[in-house]
């Protein structure tokens, strides 16, 4: 038997990904019109599955970008959406509007790649974000025990989820692709033995975005 449900959507493509340039607070304009193609295709599809089997609830953390994802799906699902900052991603400190490729080069290599370290003035380090934001998502999962929850987040928000339900050590080299307007499902199942365990259902699941031309699907 399932008892919790956790759907982690990535935001739609943003200007700043186009950009090439880190996404923080100062530099997020929102999606491109690409993006919100890509929301408008998840949000139909967890219409549908919100008609069948309700969300309960529906989280976005608060740069521009995934508010505008969540908006979408909280219009389509008529669900309220709740902003809640500590489902931001990780602090970026001076990086804040530099490309991605000076920063990486000024820090030899992007946060995974000196997890302990940051990766400019001011930023998380990688193990550092792990393991606030893996704090808060599991006391959101103690709170909402028992329920089906949306969030609108970075791809390193499921990330954090990876590492939490799957015990992934801090500073691990493994990583996962989590592209825009994906959906990644956990269940949180119980047998017939009162036995319970975290199963990855989906990840990285893009096949609502077939619908959509070539260049609004990438």
């Amino acid at each position: 038997m399932i008892t919790t449900e956790l759907v982690f959507v990535r935001h739609g493509e943003a200007q700043c990904n186009v950009d090439g340039l880190v996404g923080g607070p100062r530099t997020c304009t929102g999606l491109t019109n690409r993006g919100y193609a890509q929301v408008e295709q998840v949000a139909l599809r967890l219409a549908a599955e919100h008609h069948d089997k309700p969300f309960d609830a529906l989280y976005a953390g608060p740069r521009i970008r995934l508010r505008q994802t969540a908006e979408i799906i909280s219009q389509a699902l008529r669900l309220p959406m709740r902003t809640d900052d500590r489902l931001d991603g990780p602090v970026h400190g001076a990086a804040d509007g530099r490309p991605w490729t000076e920063v990486k080069t000024s820090a030899d290599g992007g946060p995974h790649a000196h997890p302990d370290k940051l990766w400019a003035a001011g930023s998380d380090t990688w193990n550092g974000y792990l393991e606030r934001a893996g704090r808060f998502l599991q006391a959101l999962i103690e709170q909402h025990e028992g329920q089906r929850v949306l969030f609108a987040v970075h791809g390193e928000t499921v990330i954090v989820a990876h590492t939490l339900l799957l015990g992934i050590p801090l500073g691990s080299s493994a990583g996962f692709t989590v592209s825009h307007g994906s959906l990644t499902r956990w269940q949180h199942h119980l047998n017939r033995l009162g036995q319970t365990r975290w199963m990855l259902n989906r990840h990285n699941d893009t096949e609502h975005l077939a619908a959509l031309p070539q260049e609004a699907a990438s």
